[in-house]
């Protein structure tokens, strides 16, 4: 027996709906059976004749930017712009309910939770059984807590910092967000940046200083009023955007090797205790104030669908793209605000936001430079073939299972992922 053909790998014991095991099911794995020998050359991807040849010579120019023909870079341009205008919609809808007397920062997100868990938690438990689920909470919940917990404050500390500093400091502190990705996935995830994604973060950033310049000048971002203590916004602001970068990079690993359905559940379950217990605490008297009518009801139900529909949506994005990615595609939030507070709030468009626009746009373009067809689908902790990984829905390791990509470079990286094998998951 060839020692370099074969290898050891443990067999899966799955939860169906009953908890108990089966051979079929492709739910969540928790137990290994007896180890077995297998043929490396029958493993997904190890024969793939696209990826055995691994060239190493200079990219030309087409090559360079062959990503730019896929259906999925255009898919991801669109879904960015997407969840940027989900940003846009819950602004517009948070400034309505301030104005009719409602501010309930805190549990204004509280049915949100409650939507998520119900949808996603319900099919989690659907799919693995009461046993399985609670397994999946004795081993795993404490991570979830920790992703829920970042999640939760990061719209807290945001939304408070609004409250003291002003609108352009608020914005400007954003930005941090997109460092921490950054920096977070560069040293835990391992993940090397390439110059054109650095320069591609780089342009939108500018872009983003050319929306905030426009607001300024015109003086609609209140970058001149501050309603309170200015330091202590900033720093609430500061610490909202670290919180938001270790969420999206924490659901980015999570989502990378487990089913969509159990990320969101959870992210749901404990964001709801979360987010309950600390509305109850800082927001009773808010709630008291506030004014409750059919408008009220309305604009809460609207705020709650569009953001269940962005935490849905945002874990394809991770799986497809990135967190760094992500970030820098809501920076065209304050364009749509514009276009839709020209017909809501009689705003008018500064010549400004049509260039600030199409920089931002240029530096997606410019950030998948260079890319494989597969772009940032392929994550540098799961493995060369993504062995570690969820071979879910937009995973690169479905694609190189069923043989669908093109010469792929290896990806540096050797954090270890927590994946599942078998199709059909989600």
């Amino acid at each position: 027996m060839d020692k370099h053909t074969t290898s050891t790998r443990a067999t899966s014991v799955d939860f169906g709906r009953g908890g108990e095991s089966s051979s079929t099911s492709p739910t969540h794995a928790f137990d290994h059976g007896a180890p077995e020998l297998v043929n490396d050359g029958d493993r997904a991807g190890y024969n793939n004749p696209v990826l055995a040849d691994v060239s190493k010579k200079k990219l030309t120019w087409t090559e360079k930017m062959r990503y730019f023909k896929t259906k999925e870079f255009w898919f991801i341009l669109g879904l960015g712009q997407i969840l940027a205008l989900c940003i846009t919609g819950t602004n517009t809808l948070s400034t309505f309910l301030v104005m009719e007397g409602t501010s309930i920062p805190a549990f204004q997100s509280f049915f949100n939770y409650v939507l998520l868990n119900g949808i996603y938690t319900g099919y989690t438990i659907y799919k693995y059984g009461f046993k399985g689920w609670g397994k999946m909470l004795y081993k795993d919940g404490w991570k979830y807590v920790i992703l829920s917990f970042c999640d939760v404050e990061g719209n807290y500390f945001t939304v408070l910092a609004y409250r003291y500093t002003t609108i352009l400091s608020a914005q400007l502190i954003n930005f941090w967000a997109i460092v921490i990705v950054v920096i977070v996935s560069f040293f835990f995830l391992k993940v090397r940046y390439h110059w054109a994604q650095i320069l591609g973060i780089l342009i939108c950033i500018g872009g983003m200083g050319i929306l905030l310049a426009s607001d300024h000048i015109q003086g609609v971002n209140g970058g001149d009023i501050s309603s309170g203590n200015q330091l202590k916004g900033d720093l609430f602001a500061l610490l909202g955007a670290t919180m938001y970068g270790l969420s999206n990079v924490y659901e980015e690993w999570f989502v990378s090797g487990r089913p969509l359905y159990e990320v969101i559940g959870q992210i749901g379950f404990w964001g709801m205790i979360i987010n309950g217990a600390q509305a109850g605490i800082f927001d009773r008297a808010s709630f008291r104030s506030a004014t409750w009518n059919s408008k009220v009801g309305g604009y809460l139900t609207g705020y709650t669908l569009i953001l269940s529909f962005f935490y849905t949506a945002v874990p394809i994005m991770y799986r497809l793209a990135s967190a760094a990615f992500f970030n820098i595609s809501l920076l065209t939030g304050n364009f749509w605000g514009v276009i839709i507070g020209t017909a809501v709030f009689g705003y008018s468009v500064h010549y400004l936001y049509p260039i600030a626009f199409v920089l931002i746009m240029i530096g997606h373009f410019v950030y998948f430079l260079g890319k494989g067809v597969l772009g940032e689908a392929k994550k540098a902790w799961l493995g060369e073939h993504q062995e570690r990984g969820v071979s879910g829905l937009f995973t690169a390791k479905r694609k190189i299972e069923r043989g669908q990509v093109s010469i792929e470079a290896p990806v540096e990286g050797t954090r270890r992922g927590e994946g599942h094998e078998g199709a059909g998951i989600v």
